[in-house]
């Protein structure tokens, strides 16, 4: 499946299992004010990145040990496609015992989209929110260092 095939095949709505998967079953999510304030604490970086004007905004915090993400925590005001796409970032940018945060800087919407099996075409600019916020956690981690 390419990354835009739903939308290929004339279904402009279509999700994958995958997306439906992380969109009602999201990994790594932050979900109170006071799971929010106990991570903020102990990370490393955050990035936040979006507008509430424009209906989307994603904050991104990141655990770096040994230069690789050790966690990765999210929150978002954002359509299901955010959602998804920031929670499969979060699980990407954290197997296999982390992301070397130089590999980090380069992931891509193309990489979460193909992990997803793709999005609507209409909707993978959502996808562009989590590695934008993780690129500004890393930012903002490295300007600490």
């Amino acid at each position: 499946m390419s990354v835009n095939s739903a939308a290929e095949d004339g279904l402009d709505w279509f999700y994958t299992d995958t997306v439906k998967s992380h969109f009602f079953n999201p990994q790594n999510i932050i979900t109170n004010d006071k799971d929010e304030h106990d991570f903020a604490r102990r990370a490393s970086g955050v990035g936040q990145v979006g507008s509430p004007q424009c209906g989307d905004v994603m904050k991104v915090w990141i655990v770096v040990r040994e230069n690789r993400i050790a966690e990765c925590k999210w929150k978002t005001f954002g359509c299901a496609s955010a959602i998804a796409s920031t929670s499969m970032m979060s699980v990407i940018v954290t197997e296999k015992g982390g992301m070397h945060i130089d590999d980090a800087l380069m992931l891509r919407p193309v990489g979460i989209l193909s992990r997803l099996g793709g999005l609507p075409a209409i909707k993978v600019h959502c996808s562009v929110l989590g590695d934008q916020a993780l690129r500004a956690a890393i930012e903002d981690y490295r300007s600490k260092i």
